[in-house]
């Protein structure tokens, strides 16, 4: 009892002094902390305290490791295949890309409004100058002109020379510039893309039978079959736009047993959208079942398609109220676990899906995993899945539902990965270059994943303000917050003087008396 009445005549000696500089000391110090945890978060992105404790705490207090590696070896090696094979905004051609003088212009007729962004098209003259443009050029009088015409910025000058090259020779290029920029409709365009198709085929004929002569040659001939696999797939997507839909999926097909290693230009996506306009899933899946690679890259039509193809086998008969009650069908978790797969890859696409979102014209890139794939992808395929009795409820049911949130299983933060190499964390800043800005179409680039600030931060960031806060009271209203401390410290120190007192009136005298000399 003697010790407890030395601590209390020690707190009534403090002085205010004492407490301001108890109360600034803390202060200072968590905000220190603070900072530190603050510019490691924003560099690291994550809490240092949280990757310490994670690292190095909790395998001594016998925890498991949750960076550790599992059985998930699928997974791990998806991921890892992916790291070195894929750049993190790495921007792709947009395989249902629209046609810019047919779909495109008409819209800036009509709205007044220019659905491409400067840097889009940019990209878009630097592939056809990839494409469509070899060391031979100069070689051809109307290939050399088309060669200039690529380079030039202005629509007009680039129509002009394409009618130029076609006054010295029947040249395939200029038709793919006129078919794609001239013309005001989609049989406009057809018709010179079937110019460009015999043109096209003549020269690649030609340079077939040369092209082991020379690397010239060899550069030509690769140079002609991308003209040729390019104005087939453009034919194959205006018949789809035209409603022949049976026609364009067999001229999918027979273009990439054609040319099965030109796997650049992505032509199985356009073949997965027509065969689901076709309802022809059983070769949905088929073709899912060759692309859905682990060594091939992603795409969201690929792991959006494989959900809905899951989707569609319970999404008739699916109730949330009767699945919560019996639990889950294997059917049904499956379905769940193939949008939760889709939802990792690319979180923007739901909204859309939902039309939580409104939808815009997409563009002729997209930023993989990003805002602008998710654009591309509902804008060509949120009819099917409308279509698909039930999908979309069970999407949304996945999507918001408490139990069943698809969110519940994506790492977090995003940027760690679980089945897909981490969430790239220069999505926002691409998509902002490729999709229109607020101002010119009403779209906000959607942004994910938020970052939620770590646990740590928030709190050092509160115990700094409530120590700078006693400080500064304590400083201004010394003896009123002496006597606050001395109450507030007699109060946390009574239940521990009643169990003492409790201890001291069960114990015998002589053996507390030997207990404290110890």
């Amino acid at each position: 009892m003697g010790q407890w009445m030395e601590v209390s005549m020690f707190l009534n000696t403090l002085t205010p002094k004492f407490y301001v500089a108890l109360t600034g000391t803390s202060s200072l110090i968590s905000g220190l902390i603070l900072i530190f945890e603050w510019w490691y978060f924003r560099k690291y992105g994550t809490s240092f305290i949280e990757q310490v404790s994670v690292s190095h705490l909790r395998p001594l207090l016998g925890g498991v490791d949750s960076s550790a590696p599992t059985n998930t070896t699928t997974s791990n090696g998806e991921a890892d295949s992916s790291r070195q094979s894929v750049s993190e905004c790495k921007v792709w051609r947009n395989p249902l890309n629209l046609f810019r003088g047919a779909e495109y212009n008409r819209y800036t007729w009509v709205t007044g409004r220019e659905p491409l962004t400067y840097y889009d098209m940019n990209l878009s003259a630097q592939d056809h100058q990839t494409f469509f443009t070899c060391d031979t050029d100069h070689l051809r009088p109307a290939d050399a002109i088309m060669q200039k015409a690529w380079r030039e910025r202005n629509p007009q000058a680039r129509i002009s020379a394409a009618h130029e090259a076609l006054e010295l020779e029947d040249c395939a290029t200029a038709f793919i510039l006129l078919a794609e920029e001239e013309s005001t409709t989609i049989m406009e365009a057809e018709r010179l893309f079937k110019q460009a198709l015999k043109a096209g085929e003549s020269c690649y004929r030609r340079s077939h039978q040369l092209q082991h002569h020379s690397s010239q040659y060899e550069a030509q001939h690769r140079r002609d079959t991308n003209v040729l696999v390019y104005i087939k797939r453009r034919l194959a997507m205006c018949s789809r736009k035209l409603g022949r839909t049976r026609e364009a999926a067999k001229m999918m097909r027979d273009l990439m047993k054609e040319f099965p290693l030109l796997s650049m230009f992505n032509i199985h996506e356009n073949l997965l959208e027509s065969l689901l306009e076709l309802q022809n899933y059983a070769d949905v899946q088929a073709v899912l079942a060759k692309y859905d690679d682990i060594s091939l890259p992603k795409s969201a039509t690929i792991c959006y398609t494989a959900a809905l193809l899951k989707a569609r086998a319970v999404s008739d008969k699916f109730s949330p109220e009767a699945a919560s009650r019996r639990g889950l069908s294997t059917a049904e978790m499956n379905a769940v676990e193939a949008i939760h797969r889709a939802v990792e890859f690319n979180p923007h696409v739901p909204k859309y899906l939902l039309e939580m979102k409104s939808l815009i014209l997409p563009p002729e890139h997209i930023l993989k995993r990003g805002d602008s794939e998710a654009i591309a992808y509902a804008f060509f395929h949120l009819q099917h899945w409308k279509r698909v009795e039930g999908a979309l409820n069970l999407l949304h049911c996945t999507w918001e539902g408490s139990m069943y949130s698809s969110f519940r299983m994506i790492p977090y933060p995003l940027e760690k990965g679980h089945l897909f190499y981490p969430y790239p964390i220069c999505t926002e800043t691409a998509d902002r270059e490729l999709l229109p800005s607020v101002e010119a179409v009403f779209h906000e680039v959607s942004v994910y994943p938020k970052k939620e600030l770590p646990f740590f931060i928030l709190f050092t960031a509160g115990l700094c303000s409530f120590t700078a806060m006693l400080a500064l009271l304590t400083h201004q209203f010394p003896e009123l917050m002496g006597v606050f401390a001395k109450a507030f410290l007699s109060t946390l120190f009574a239940p521990l003087n009643f169990i003492m007192e409790k201890v001291e009136s069960l114990l015998p005298s002589s053996l507390w008396h030997q207990l404290t000399r110890i």
